[in-house]
């Protein structure tokens, strides 16, 4: 039991430049980018809908959100390309990433508090920084990507069809 508490798993992914994470029980899948249809009026950062197995996901942008840019990769590392399927607050999302890393372990004594900004994406979206081989990976707290007006509105955004 004290293994669990001192150890979190991670689902980790490049967005832009740098390498983050979310905790492997907020995430449900992994999907390659697939047809998307966009959503008129919708939020900048909501790219559109669609259809998993009868369920509407709305697909959040986290470039457009955060305004990062995309990360250069090459036609192999491309294949790794698509969307996290997340879970928030019950609601299902799909978060565009530019290429799924792998699952780690992270010892969470050696993680810290986030600095007040990195790379873009504000220090209340984030759980805490650790030291990876090479350079640092960001953990995210998907509960605080969104407020609970914006989750509501993309929960109507599912309705649609």
């Amino acid at each position: 039991m004290a293994e669990r508490d001192v150890h979190i798993q991670l689902v980790t992914f490049q967005l832009g430049d740098e390498h983050y994470g979310i905790d492997i029980m907020r995430v449900n899948e992994i999907q390659k980018v697939q047809e998307v249809r966009t959503i008129p009026n919708a939020p900048s950062y909501v790219e559109g809908i669609f259809n998993l197995r009868g369920n509407i996901i709305p697909v959040i942008n986290l470039h457009k959100r955060f305004h990062l840019r995309r990360a250069s990769l090459t036609e192999e590392d491309k294949l790794l390309s698509g969307f996290l399927i997340v879970n928030i607050n019950g609601m299902k999302l799909g978060v565009f990433i530019d290429k799924v890393s792998r699952v780690v372990t992270i010892d969470t004594t050696k993680i810290q508090p986030p600095p007040q900004m990195i790379s873009g994406i504000g220090a209340e979206y984030i759980q805490g920084v650790t030291q990876e081989e090479n350079g640092y990976l960001i953990i995210l707290d998907v509960e605080r990507l969104f407020d609970p007006r914006e989750l509501q509105q993309l929960d109507t955004l599912r309705s649609l069809r």
